[in-house]
Order: C-alpha cells, then sequence, then structure tokens
C-alpha cells in the first residue's frame, strides 16, 4: 500500500498534481514547460542548474557557444492557487564569426519576476470506488480531455548585464497555463507565451510537454518548443529528459534538446536540481464548531418570516 501512495504522489515531479501542495516535491526541472499548479502556501522552493548551448548559424554568426547557470525561486503565500517566482540566469558567450573577430559576452542575461494563478481546476472522478460495473471503472474519464487553467504575468527587469540590456528597458510577459491529466501517470502540459510585450523584440511561443512517471523514482519527458518572431532562437526544437527523486524534498535531473526545420544546428545541455524547504500546514475546518450566538434581530418581520416561525412552532 506504500509503494502505491508513493508512486501516486511521484507523478507530481514534472508539475503533475491534483491539488497546489504535494507531498513530494512539485518541480518545473527539467522542462520548459510549467504548470498552472503552484507549490502550496509555506513551502520555500529553489531549483537551479548548468546549461550548454551551441548553435552554428549560416548568418550572420557561423558559431555561438553559451554555457551558465539558473536559477529558480519560487514561493506562494495568501492563497494555494497563488504562487510568486523569480527567474535568474547568468551565462558567457562566445561568438565565431566568419569574416569578423570573435568577441565574448557574460554577465547576468536574465531578471524575471512574476507570479502566476490557478483559475480552474479540473476534478475526476474517483473509480477505484466503483464495483458494479467494471466496464465503468476501466472507461476513459471524458473531463480529462478538459485541462486545468492558470495564467501568468511577469516582468523582464533590465537590472542585468550590459551586454544584455535592451534599449527598450523592462518588458512584460504573459502566458497561459494548460494541463492535461490523461492518466495518474501520463500528463499533458500546453503553455502559450508571449514575451516582451510591448517592445519591438516581442515574440511568441508555445511548448507542449508529454510526461510519464515511470515507477516512484523515475520519470521521463517529451517536449516541442516553437517560436514565432525570435530570431536567435529555433523556430522548432524538440527535448528529452529524465528525473530521479533523491528524497520527498530533492529530485536530480538532466536533459538535452535540440532543433529541426532550421538551417543551421542547434544544441542544448541541462543538469540541475530542485530542493525545497518545506513549511506547509493544511487549514482545517471544524464541522462540529459552535455556532457563535448571533445578534437578536428585530421583532418585526415580512409576510415569509411570519409563515415559516409559525411552522417551526
Amino acid at each position: 500500500m506504500k509503494r502505491v501512495f508513493l508512486l501516486f504522489v511521484f507523478f507530481h515531479i514534472f508539475q503533475i498534481s491534483k491539488a497546489q501542495y504535494t507531498e513530494i516535491i512539485n518541480s518545473k526541472r527539467p522542462g520548459f514547460s510549467e504548470s498552472p499548479y503552484g507549490i502550496g502556501t509555506g513551502v520555500y522552493q529553489v531549483e537551479s542548474g548548468l546549461f550548454f548551448k551551441d548553435s552554428n548559424h549560416k548568418a550572420p554568426l557561423a558559431n555561438t557557444k553559451s554555457f551558465g547557470g539558473e536559477l529558480f525561486l519560487r514561493y506562494a503565500r495568501f492563497s494555494e492557487k497563488l504562487e510568486f517566482n523569480a527567474h535568474i540566469a547568468y551565462q558567457k558567450d562566445e561568438f565565431n564569426h566568419e569574416f569578423e573577430s570573435n568577441f565574448k559576452t557574460n554577465g547576468i542575461s536574465k531578471i524575471t519576476i512574476g507570479g502566476k494563478y490557478l483559475i480552474y481546476q479540473q476534478n475526476y472522478k474517483d473509480k477505484s470506488k466503483e464495483i458494479r460495473s467494471w466496464k465503468r471503472k476501466m472507461a476513459f474519464d471524458k473531463k480529462r480531455l478538459i485541462p486545468s487553467v492558470g495564467v501568468y504575468a511577469g516582468v523582464n527587469t533590465n537590472f542585468i548585464g550590459k551586454d544584455y540590456k535592451s534599449d527598450e528597458g523592462i518588458s512584460f510577459k504573459g502566458a497561459i497555463l494548460l494541463q492535461n491529466d490523461f492518466t495518474d501517470r501520463l500528463v499533458l502540459l500546453t503553455n502559450l507565451i508571449a514575451d516582451k510585450i510591448s517592445t519591438e523584440e516581442q515574440y511568441y511561443s508555445y511548448i507542449v510537454t508529454m510526461t510519464y512517471a515511470i515507477n516512484e523514482r523515475w520519470s521521463y519527458f517529451i517536449e516541442n518548443q516553437g517560436n514565432i518572431y525570435e530570431e536567435l532562437a529555433p523556430e522548432q526544437q524538440f527535448g528529452t529528459g529524465i528525473a530521479y527523486l533523491l528524497s520527498p524534498n530533492l529530485q536530480i535531473d538532466a536533459s538535452a534538446r535540440t532543433n529541426f526545420f532550421d538551417n543551421y544546428s542547434y544544441l542544448y545541455l541541462t543538469a540541475g536540481f530542485s530542493w525545497r524547504l518545506d513549511r506547509h500546514q493544511d487549514s482545517f475546518i471544524y464541522k462540529n464548531q459552535p455556532k457563535q450566538p448571533s445578534k437578536k434581530r428585530s421583532k418585526r418581520k415580512g409576510f415569509f418570516g411570519r409563515l415559516f416561525s409559525k411552522k417551526r412552532n
């Protein structure tokens, strides 16, 4: 029974959750997509990793190599549906031109602060209690085709390295976050993203991630990301990766992604971990709590008040 329970809660490792708080860490890594669900109130979470990126453009750059690290901080307060987060990245780039001199850059390339809110949470039937019909118990719940929905809003700050600053200053980012739990093991995440809004560099993208839990320790994912009007990123990239649960509050991961349908090669590798400090406390509602004495109201009653009063007497 314990093994079944651990298997169930591990499905939340790649943002799979039926509620905000889970017994096992709920991490965004190693995929790029994000679940509409938060981590739960009273939870402090750190997600970090190293990355290496190598791309060979035919023009205007011959080769670009990047190495760096990223930090994703998450915290939930006020409501189980609300989460605040910050994404920070530092990187070193090496640009190799075909006809010009090579040069290098380094510094903080991203500081994005934002939050997300769960608008709609889909609920599913508990078929474990279905004993009258085997067919009904095994039938697919059509509600699973309707996703849970969340929204994200953030600000791309300009407190970054001079080589990565935008001439237009800060910009805004928004996203619609969808999640379909097709089974207790198989989950689909869909993100529709608008980044650098209100600037000339604005672009739109989508991320679709399919996650599958192998057992209570291992899980893997496949992912497709498409970018529109983003010159320095592939139009289509595909990734895959794995995660391993070391403890209820600690996860390690690794992933790789590449591009297709472009006229240049692209490779992105990353490895990292997720850790949380769990200070979550469940709120309890006492059904048999004694009622507070109400204030005396005026003895004057309307028509229905008099009728109901007579019936009670």
